[in-house]
């Protein structure tokens, strides 16, 4: 999920707890690679990753997010991937690439 898309929380920074999902990004429309192969390198070797499709906001993100986090997030939801290759992903800074 591309953390541009993330609509503030009342109450403290949106996170991967609050929005369920895996792999947060800055500076990368995730949404746009449906279909594509990617790569995420955080400096250990890179894991590829096939994006497959989008993946749809509930209602559990009015619950955690605020009222009307479900409808900002339509289309910028985020991406279900499904991992090509094995590695390690750390927090903090990556390579992002198109394969």
């Amino acid at each position: 999920m591309a953390a541009e898309r993330l609509p503030r929380p009342a109450t403290g920074e949106a996170d991967l707890l609050r929005t369920r999902r895996n792999v947060l990004l800055r500076g990368v429309d995730i949404d746009a690679f449906v279909g594509s192969t990617v790569f995420l390198d955080c400096g250990t070797g890179p894991v590829t990753l096939e994006v497959r499709t989008a993946a749809r906001p509930c209602a559990w993100m009015d619950a955690t997010l605020g009222p009307g986090a479900q409808r900002a997030l339509r289309g910028g939801g985020g991406v279900r991937c499904r991992p090509l290759t094995d590695g390690t992903l750390t927090v903090g800074p990556a390579e992002f690439g198109v394969v």
